[in-house]
């Protein structure tokens, strides 16, 4: 064992107290950073789960002073092979009133391909009644939403009225009913897009293509591609600003809290380090005395440093996964809340970053009281009483 590092562990184990309380420090404040890490994650993850993953990632509209897109079908085709595209679902939205009984309500009535449309936007598993798949073989049939159906007092089975200034009015039999719990339960519709076609009299013609790409991050490089092809296409962090300024926030304020937290600790063992420095002043000049040179001195107390951070780091760490996946694992009510437990990611890359970042910030944190120790002189050091 190096001699360095051989006095650095007496120093430590000697003084079992502020090691305990310097290492207890240390661990809290990575407890509380790796707790608040993993709800981060957590959060983020929930949020991607439950908006970016269901909606389209990158979405071709019609060029600038046209109102439809003609010959699609040789557009999806040509967009399809694309690298990095997965599934495309060409429509035709629009607004429209709906009429059942005394039940009057506009909402807009959106086109699809049922299959290629659960391909980007997974709304087969929205559905809550009913039977998604028939709206590619049935005419004349319509989803909505549960809260659209409340208001509407509508339910399977029923027809309702759907018409429109400039469009040819339709009755539509409601073949199922979907929930996703956002606003949209109120304020869209689906049917085929055939039907919709006739609905706008449209001929064979659509208003927007949706893309799902394979790395949902590329939505804005997919969407530059498109661009340069011709096509009027903007990706989801442009159309859904909100999401990305929510989860930047949010991070934004937890690390400066928590970038407080770890500074406050890192204090603890300066000021730890300090006293045993003062506490050791007639050793230290005993040991320049008998040769050791500065650097090994300064070397003893920025071992003491990165010790005694490495060992708070590991046991924050293993302390903040245990209590994060406990505080995880408690079950919430779905019906209020909307998720079934806290949602807890701990990802290997954040414990390294963690426990890497930790050391080095007590490592820096132990080079004044270091610096200090090497710069006594022995003389005056062994003739302090």
């Amino acid at each position: 064992m190096r001699f360095e590092l051989f006095i650095a562990l007496r120093h430590i184990t000697a003084r079992k107290r502020e090691t305990f309380l310097s290492v207890a420090a240390i661990g809290i404040a990575v407890m509380i950073l790796m707790v608040s890490q993993a709800f981060m994650v957590g959060f983020t993850q929930e949020l991607y789960d439950k908006t970016v993953d269901n909606l389209p990632h990158v979405v071709v509209s019609p060029k600038d002073g046209d109102e439809n897109i003609h010959l699609y079908k040789n557009i999806v085709i040509k967009i399809n092979s694309i690298d990095g595209v997965t599934a495309s679902s060409p429509y035709l939205i629009g607004e429209a009133s709906f009429k059942y009984k005394d039940k009057n309500r506009n909402a807009a009535l959106k086109g699809i391909i049922p299959s290629e449309e659960d391909a980007v936007a997974h709304t087969k598993k929205d559905i809550i009644k009913g039977n998604y798949e028939e709206l590619g073989f049935s005419e004349n049939t319509i989803i909505i939403g549960d809260t659209f159906a409340e208001k509407m007092e509508l339910d399977l089975g029923d027809t309702i009225d759907v018409s429109f200034p400039n469009a040819n009015p339709l009755s539509l039999k409601v073949i199922a009913i979907y929930d996703t719990g956002t606003a949209l339960d109120e304020t869209l519709t689906y049917t085929s897009l055939e039907t919709a076609q006739r609905f706008f009299d449209t001929n064979d013609a659509i208003n927007g293509i949706s893309l799902r790409i394979d790395d949902f991050s590329r939505d804005q490089e997919i969407a530059n591609i498109l661009q340069k092809e011709g096509y009027d296409a903007t990706g989801w962090t442009e159309n859904n600003p909100e999401i990305l300024r929510t989860i930047t926030i949010e991070r934004t304020s937890n690390n400066i809290s928590l970038g407080f937290i770890l500074l406050i600790a890192s204090f603890g063992v300066v000021s730890t380090l300090n006293m045993l420095v003062m506490s050791k002043v007639r050793e230290i000049g005993i040991m320049m005395a008998m040769g050791a040179e500065k650097s090994k001195i300064r070397m003893i107390f920025m071992l003491e440093s990165g010790i005694l951070g490495l060992a708070g780091a590991l046991l924050g760490t293993l302390s903040g996964i245990a209590l994060a996946l406990s505080i995880g694992s408690y079950p919430l009510p779905e019906e209020i809340y909307g998720i079934a437990s806290i949602p807890v990611v701990i990802r290997t890359s954040d414990v390294l970053i963690i426990i890497t970042l930790v050391f080095l910030l007590n490592l820096v944190a132990g080079i004044y009281p270091a610096q200090r120790a090497a710069s006594f002189d022995p003389v005056s050091c062994i003739s302090t009483r």
